[in-house]
């Protein structure tokens, strides 16, 4: 998610790992039982509707106060913004991300969507998403078809993301920035909105404290931490819209 910025000689920085391995951690039970979406609630065009009407919904209650990462004046947090990118094929829409290099310093190796910190030069978190885009992946605004925003989370890292959604046009090419991501690959939006495939973990730390998240393993992935919470986010949304519209 974070670019890797240069830094000063004198300070070493070392790669920051969460302390625990999240595919081991054990599973709590969820007390909601929630139904996959329906096929046409997974449509673009369904998507795109839903962004521009009214739609009263409530955030992943497990999350409610990260979730407020926009309302809160909050010090010595990293602003960033994440493109979370629809892409059309046969078997219906997907959602890409990236697996980030082993060596960055910040969430090395972990399952994100193409993003990174908000920077002075940026006008705004969507201006942002679409420039790491561009800068990570290789794929440019004009392939970029901008459906609307959903609430900024607050990570355990001290990170505020900002999450873009938006649709990938055919004709778009990957080229990956080797440098800091390992791979771009594809997730069925289908899977990822059903709920039967949403585990929530509880971390034991080192500390003696804990920590929740969710987890949405698909084939040899392990999607889990800020990017499962948006995900989880965004079925709640789409949810919302479905009983409304």
């Amino acid at each position: 998610m974070e670019r890797n910025l240069p830094h000063s000689r004198s300070v070493k920085r070392t790669v920051v790992v969460p302390g625990f391995d999240p595919q081991t951690q054990p599973i709590v039970p969820l007390s909601d039982i929630l139904l996959p979406l329906n096929n046409a609630t997974l449509e673009l065009d369904f998507i795109q509707k839903a962004f521009t009407s009214p739609v009263d919904w409530q955030v992943e209650p497990v999350f409610t106060e990260s979730f407020q990462a926009d309302t809160l004046d909050l010090i010595g947090i990293v602003q960033a913004a994440v493109f979370v990118p629809l892409v059309q094929r046969p078997d219906g829409l997907h959602l890409l991300f990236t697996r980030r290099a082993s060596h960055l310093y910040d969430h090395a190796g972990q399952i994100c969507f193409p993003g990174g910190r908000i920077e002075s030069t940026d006008q705004d978190a969507v201006a942002a998403a679409l420039r790491e885009t561009q800068e990570e992946i290789g794929v440019t605004s004009d392939y970029i078809q901008l459906i609307g925003t959903q609430p900024g989370f607050l990570t355990s890292t001290r990170f505020t993301m900002k999450p873009v959604i938006g649709y990938v046009r055919p004709g778009f090419t990957i080229r990956p920035d080797l440098t800091e991501v390992a791979e771009v690959f594809e997730v069925p939006l289908s899977f990822l909105m059903d709920p039967a495939n949403h585990f929530l973990h509880r971390a034991h730390l080192p500390d003696g404290g804990h920590r929740f998240y969710f987890s949405m393993p698909w084939k040899n992935y392990f999607i889990w931490g800020a990017t499962a919470a948006l995900i989880r986010n965004f079925y709640h949304f789409l949810s919302a819209a479905q009983s409304k519209l």
